[in-house]
Parts: structure tokens; sequence; C-alpha cells
């Protein structure tokens, strides 16, 4: 199956540049990205002919750059939570250096849009050496990486254009997720019943997608603030520790702003000093077990003159309890 269809022509079309039009085709292609993997019918992930089984893995190990490291990342959670499967995870430009014990009966899965990222493919050649099997997540069917894999999970996104990476993150994260189901399948700490729940909570992510892009001009309005500060701080805990060290890349590379992300109880150790009334702090927190944690450090940054921009859910939203500059209500 190729990675592009006849609607992702490589025009900009009616948006204003490259990025907003990728941006807006996420709902299609995390759509046709997970129906690759999963079943939405019968409410099971798909087989794959996968190199090793995953009952007999010890470990995994991710490597990649950039934004495509912090897919690997988010998905490391998913993996140890899902299918119990410890995960080894690096840069690639760390990863062979670090002289780590590699095992011929372990696995490693390389993470990237181009699939010709060379930090990555040198990591992938590294556990090549050792023998490991080697899986590539890439968005190139016919890229230099997917070549010299044993199994290639390609991302259904369609050319990315712009420079910094979005539908090619999302289209990452929803194989990672697909294939951390299917890991907990094989390794049987997945029941058909979690099985089916997990395979409609993922059905229902191109609907939540739809739904955030219509939130544009609150997004646009908030921008146009963010632009007039030097300096942003990103919180968020669990799967969004990592999500938060993205949206700071990503300010990072579009607008030219000093960014950061941290894991939320890593605010006390350092980042707190730093805050003021010249230092947005956007925190991604919605409503889970974990909560009132992240509101605990929302008290901390509002106590020093901090401005809040919120990202939660509704209910997250009405128990936050704290004064925000902004609130985005996600679905």
């Amino acid at each position: 199956q190729q990675s592009l269809s006849t609607s992702f022509m490589v025009d900009k079309g009616n948006r204003r540049h490259f990025m907003e039009k990728e941006i807006h085709e996420q709902p299609e292609v995390i759509s046709h990205t997970l129906a690759h993997y999963v079943d939405f019918v019968s409410g099971k992930s798909k087989p794959l002919d996968l190199p090793f089984d995953f009952a007999r893995i010890g470990r995994l190990a991710l490597s990649a750059c950039g934004t495509a490291y912090l897919a690997g990342l988010i998905s490391k959670y998913w993996f140890e939570r899902y299918a119990r499967l410890p995960i080894d995870i690096d840069v690639a430009s760390e990863f062979r250096y670090r002289e780590m014990p590699l095992s011929a009966n372990d696995a490693a899965f390389f993470i990237s849009q181009s699939g010709e990222t060379a930090d990555t493919l040198a990591s992938l050649r590294y556990c090549r050496q050792a023998g490991m099997k080697i899986g590539a997540v890439v968005n190139v069917r016919e890229s230099t990486m997917a070549r010299e894999s044993d199994v290639v999970l390609p991302t259904l996104a369609g050319p990315e254009i712009g420079v910094a990476s979005t539908k090619a993150f999302t289209c990452q994260l929803s194989v990672l997720a697909a294939l951390a189901v299917r890991a907990g399948v094989a390794r049987g700490t997945i029941s058909p019943d979690q099985e089916k729940q997990l395979v409609r909570e993922l059905s229902e992510a191109p609907r939540f997608a739809t739904q955030v892009l219509k939130l544009d001009e609150q997004i646009e309005r908030i921008s146009r603030e963010l632009s007039r500060y030097k300096d942003v701080l990103y919180l968020g805990r669990d799967t969004n520790f990592p999500l938060a060290m993205e949206g700071a890349l990503k300010l990072k590379e579009i607008s030219y702003i000093h960014a950061e992300g941290y894991a939320g109880g890593e605010l006390k150790h350092g980042p707190i000093a730093l805050i003021d009334e010249n230092m947005p702090v956007i925190v991604i927190a919605p409503h889970d077990r974990i909560f009132e944690k992240t509101v605990s450090n929302m008290q901390e940054v509002a106590a020093r003159g901090g401005k809040i921009i919120l990202i939660t859910d509704a209910k997250g939203a009405a128990q936050a309890g704290i004064k925000t500059m902004e609130t985005i209500i996600l679905p």
C-alpha cells in the first residue's frame, strides 16, 4: 500500500502554507493509518508479519531523532503499561555510543518520517551488526531505512512538505499505539475484551482530531499573544511529558521563541526559579489519575505570577480551580 493517495497532491491548495494544510489532513491520514493496523469492525489488531515473537523477546529498543524520538518516548508508556514489555529508548545520535549490551534475541524499531535520517540509520546498522531483528516505522516505503529493515510499518501520512513534522508525528503515534496493542495481545497481557476497548478508543482518534481543528480561531488568538514573549515553559505528566517536549520543540522550530518541556514533577527542581509574569506556562493536563498533582504544579506557577495556558478536557477545566490566561478544552 502506498503512503500517499490522489487526495494528497503536493499542493497547498487554499491553505496559507504546507504546515497548515498538513495539520488539517490529520483526521484523514490518522484514519488511513489506523485502518492499516486494526480492524474497527471486529475490534481486533491485525496480525503483523514480524521477524520475531513479542512473547519471546525480553525488551524492545526504540531510537529516532527529534519529533520521531518523542513519538517513541510516548509509546514507551504504552508498551510497558499494556504489553508489560520493557523499552530501551534513546535519541539516535546517542544510541550507538552508549555501549549498551545488545542481544540477538531482542528487537529494535527505528522511527523516521523520511527513512533517511542519518543518525537513526547509523543506529539501525549498529543493531543489525549485533544480530537484532530490525523494524522501521517510516513514511517513505522506498527509503534506505525501509530497505535495510526486516519489517516495515508504514505511516500513511502522504507527503509531508512542511519542515516541522505534524501529520507524520500523529501517524507515527497511530502505528506505535496499534503495535503496542498487538504486543499486549501476543504477550497475553491484554484480554480480548481489553483489545476491543483499546481498538474502539483508537477508532475515535480521527473524530477527536476533527473536533480539535475546529478550535483554530482560539489557537490563533493564543498564538498571537504568545508571540509577545521570549520564553515559554511546557509541563506535562505521564504521556503528556513527551508531548510537552514536542510542544516546546515545535515552538522553537516555528517561532524561534525559546521553549522548554518538562515533566510536571520536575518543576520544583530548577524551572520554577525562572517563572514570573513574563513566562507563559502551557500545561497539558487531562482529568486523569494524576490530575491533582498537575493542579498542584499550576498552583506553584500561579503563586509566582506565571501565565497559565491550560490544555485539558471539560472535566479538567471544571475542576482545576486555577485562574488561567486561556483554557483549551479538548474532546
